[in-house]
């Protein structure tokens, strides 16, 4: 009896209490998984990471081993990288003022007003003031604006350590603050532009309160010239210096645009490029790219260490490339790989770790792939393609093609194997078999046995030209001279090269410009 007694009554309490076990984690794990539901339904935190002028091959984890980005490196391998991302062209020699145009607008180039497309965006509804106006968003800007201010206006509310132009010495440049439409007198930024963008970023993330999610939109000046990194981050390219690109030339062979002899991009060094002065910049370039990674390590850090850490979209990329060399040229004023591609890595929230695409995507994709991860509807108008479907698997291309216009110089059309290149001042097209020759090095539209690429190619490129309305012929009545007149007393040199760079491209030649300060600061 007692045994018998015991026993039913201690089954009886067992139970009991396992019954309310089993109803408090029931609730417990209800009640987690409804926060998780209130956490998912919040829209991410976006910080966007925008380089200037970084080329697409500039990163140790996409097949680099001579160059040193530690942290864009854990970015690849924590997210997703999108491998063949390009700008879209330029309406002007400055390649960097029509990507950050159609950025913020979501818009083709050729669908921006005509008149001033890089500080007049008509009725398009810009980015930020998007993700404010509908999402809720705060949004702050740091380091570059090359727009104007009356986008500015449109964009951004508040911003630290604006740079309202094109490019500086990094160690010697003027920032603004904005505050509801005003900005503050021009002060020293008093540190490098990498490091001092960086700071700001830094300072803004341990700042936020949460109440409210971000969109942190730092733009940094580098690895645009002039390529004077601190001294330890060229000298270490100098001591172990990267080879050359596969397809150095001393100079172009052929007139492709008046930027190719008279654009300031390609009077950084002259002709004919010898190989030791493209190492030398090359070695000045891969400095700035590593000095600049190294900021992006610390704002990753202070980001991990704060409280946003699981709810923050990172997206990293450039506005374009540039050539370093490539063809014989040093700039971004040409359609070749080199100087249209870019790197692009996102990381957060659903987004896949350690996947790539090689799809077409264009910098302005952005637009409404961040709109999507806001919940944001997109507004009418918008050429942007959002990637989200892509980094989830579920398509394999938002692009058929990729169409690349240069003012109305330079055209050029890639499907997933061929690439031509239409020069229509001058007559000129190249064809390239991208699968065989990535580097673009042997041209086959002269060769009959590809008449039926060339065709085909064409049509491809005329579809898309008809689709955006591009107004320029591909063939002209009176070509000029397809031979460029290399004359390097026509070098000239801007205000913002550091001395020793002065002395070294340009052996200190009598130019009332150098060494001056610019008055626009």
């Amino acid at each position: 009896m007692y045994k018998a007694g015991f026993r039913d009554g201690f089954a009886a309490s067992f139970w009991a209490f396992m019954n309310r076990f089993v109803v408090l984690f029931f609730a417990l794990g209800l009640g987690q998984a409804l926060g998780q539901a209130a956490s998912d339904n919040r829209p991410p935190n976006v910080i966007f990471l925008f380089a200037d002028d970084q080329r697409a091959d500039t990163i140790g984890a996409h097949g680099n081993p001579h160059i040193r980005t530690p942290n864009l490196d854990r970015l690849v391998a924590e997210g997703f990288s999108f491998r063949r991302n390009y700008c879209a062209g330029s309406f002007s020699g400055a390649v960097c003022v029509a990507s950050r145009a159609m950025l913020m607008t979501g818009r083709h180039w050729m669908n921006l007003p005509r008149n001033r497309p890089a500080s007049n965006w008509g009725d398009a509804t810009v980015l930020p003031a998007l993700l404010t106006a509908k999402g809720g968003y705060d949004s702050f800007i740091i380091g570059k604006w090359h727009n104007g201010k009356g986008t500015l206006d449109k964009s951004f509310v508040k911003g630290r350590s604006v740079y309202m132009g094109g490019m500086a010495n990094h160690a010697d440049f003027q920032v603004q603050d904005l505050n509801v439409g005003e900005l503050s007198e021009k002060r020293p930024a008093g540190g490098f532009s990498s490091a001092v963008f960086a700071d700001e970023a830094v300072r803004y993330i341990r700042g936020a309160d949460g109440e409210r999610p971000f969109f942190l939109y730092v733009s940094f000046m580098a690895p645009h010239d002039p390529r004077n990194p601190p001294e330890k981050y060229r000298k270490m390219y100098y001591e172990k210096r990267p080879p050359l690109p596969l397809n150095y030339l001393p100079q172009h062979p052929f007139q492709n645009a008046p930027q190719v002899t008279l654009g300031r991009d390609e009077g950084l060094a002259p002709w004919p490029r010898t190989k030791e002065v493209v190492s030398d910049q090359l070695c000045e370039y891969y400095g700035l790219v590593t000095h600049l990674d190294e900021q992006v390590g610390r704002i990753l850090k202070a980001l991990e260490g704060s409280p946003h850490a699981d709810n923050t979209l990172i997206v990293y990329t450039a506005d374009h490339g540039l050539a370093m060399g490539s063809h014989g040229l040093l700039g971004k004023q040409n359609v070749y790989e080199q100087s249209m591609r870019c790197p692009l890595i996102v990381k957060g929230p659903g987004v896949p770790e350690g996947k790539s695409s090689d799809a077409f995507t264009h910098v302005h994709d952005l637009y409404a792939t961040i709109c999507d991860f806001a919940k944001v509807e997109l507004p009418r108008g918008v050429d942007s393609k959002s990637l989200t479907r892509l980094m989830r698997g579920e398509i394999e291309r938002v692009h058929e093609s990729m169409f690349l216009p240069f003012q109305d110089n330079q055209r050029s059309i890639s499907d997933e194997s061929w690439k031509l290149h239409v020069y229509p001042k001058i007559n000129h097209r190249l064809l390239f078999n991208l699968e065989a020759d990535p580097h673009e090095r042997k041209n086959l539209a002269t060769d009959r046995a590809h008449d039926a690429q060339l065709k085909r190619m064409l049509a491809l490129m005329n579809l898309q030209r008809e689709k955006l309305g591009d107004p320029y012929p591909l063939k002209v009545s009176d070509p000029k001279p397809i031979k460029p007149n290399y004359d390097n007393s026509k070098r000239t040199l801007d205000v913002w090269q550091p001395k020793w760079i002065r002395d070294k491209y340009f052996e200190g030649r009598d130019n009332p410009n150098h060494g001056k300060r610019s008055s626009r600061r």
